[in-house]
This record gives structure tokens, sequence and C-alpha cells, in this order.
């Protein structure tokens, strides 16, 4: 069995063991984690946070680039990974997709690698715990754990392997990175402010 085949067999041993580990109490959880609503609560919180600690111009910086890492990060999802690759999503792979629990019949669109959501979600933990844990201690642990649950719950609904969502992850946090690295260089946040 050569890297690529290993490598595929235990992305589906890791998607089979969560998403087998399922109930109705956790399918309830994961569906509401993994709409975009979950976030909004979560959103005014950090632009509150950040216009607490860094004043409006400031957060409005830090709000538009986080924007822009996000429509980045998407972007590059969709035209770069999934219409490149084509892998088929867990739940349109014929090979498995019977074998899967979905929730709500939700089976999500054709093509998985790399995740949307993971790619998103962890552009947006990136760029803001990069700025908030310079105020407020473990910040950034809580939101890399906020964009993990997110990604979990992908993995879970049997929509994603795990591979598309670390994948995701990992473009998500380049992107953001990159942007949180262009705003210091161009010296765009006064450090001062508040």
């Amino acid at each position: 069995m050569g890297l690529i085949e290993k490598i595929e067999q235990i992305d589906r041993q890791l998607l089979f063991a969560i998403n087998d580990a399922n109930s109705p109490f956790l399918d309830t959880i994961m569906w509401w984690v993994s709409k975009p609503a979950f976030g909004i609560p979560f959103y005014l919180l950090f632009v509150f946070l950040l216009y607490k600690n860094f004043g409006w111009k400031s957060t409005l910086i830090i709000v538009l680039s986080t924007a822009a890492a996000v429509g980045l990060a998407d972007l590059s999802a969709k035209y770069l990974f999934k219409e490149m690759f084509e892998r088929l999503r867990p739940s349109q792979n014929f090979e498995i997709k019977g074998q899967l629990h979905y929730v709500n019949n939700y089976h999500g669109g054709m093509y998985g690698f790399v995740s949307s959501h993971a790619a998103n979600m962890f552009s947006i933990a990136i760029l803001l715990g990069l700025w908030l844990k310079k105020k407020i201690r473990y910040s950034l642990h809580f939101l890399l754990i906020w964009a993990a649950l997110i990604g979990y719950s992908r993995i879970y609904l049997g929509v994603h392997y795990p591979s598309d969502v670390l994948c995701g992850a990992l473009l998500g946090m380049s992107i953001a990175f990159l942007m949180y690295k262009v705003i210091i260089k161009a010296k765009l946040i006064n450090f001062s402010t508040k």
C-alpha cells in the first residue's frame, strides 16, 4: 500500500470514528454549530472586544482585513482546491456514503477538498486571535477551539474528511497570518489606542 492509499485509509477510519459517535443530542449540537448563524454572537463579542482594546479606527481595519481574509480563504478553497482536485465529499462518494450517518438528510455540495468552513473559520480565529492575544489572555486559544469545533462538526455531519478540514484550516491560517503581517508592516494599527 502506497503513502496516498495509507493516508486515504486513515482519513476514512477517522471519518467513520467521528461520524459513528452520534446521538440525537450531538446531532442537534453539531447541526447548530455548523450553521453560519452559530458564529453571530461570537462575531459581535469579538468586535466589542476589539473596540474596547483598540478603538474604532483599528477595529474597523481589523474587521475589514478579517473580511478580506475570509473572502480570500473562501475563494481559494473553492477555485484553487475544490474545483481543481474534484475530490468527492464522503456524503457524495458512492463507496461509503451509504455507511454514514446524516443529520436532516444534509449531504453538502459535490466536492469537499478543502473545507471552506474550516478555511473561513480558521482565518477568523487566527487573525482575531493574533490581535486579541495582545490584550486578552487565552483569546487565541479560545478562538482556535471555536474554529476546531466547527471543523469537527463538518466531519461529524459526514460532509468532510478529516484531511479536508485539516487542509482547509491550514489554508485559512496561512492567509490570516499573511494578512496580519501586511497590516503590521503597513503600521495600520495604533497599539497605543485605548
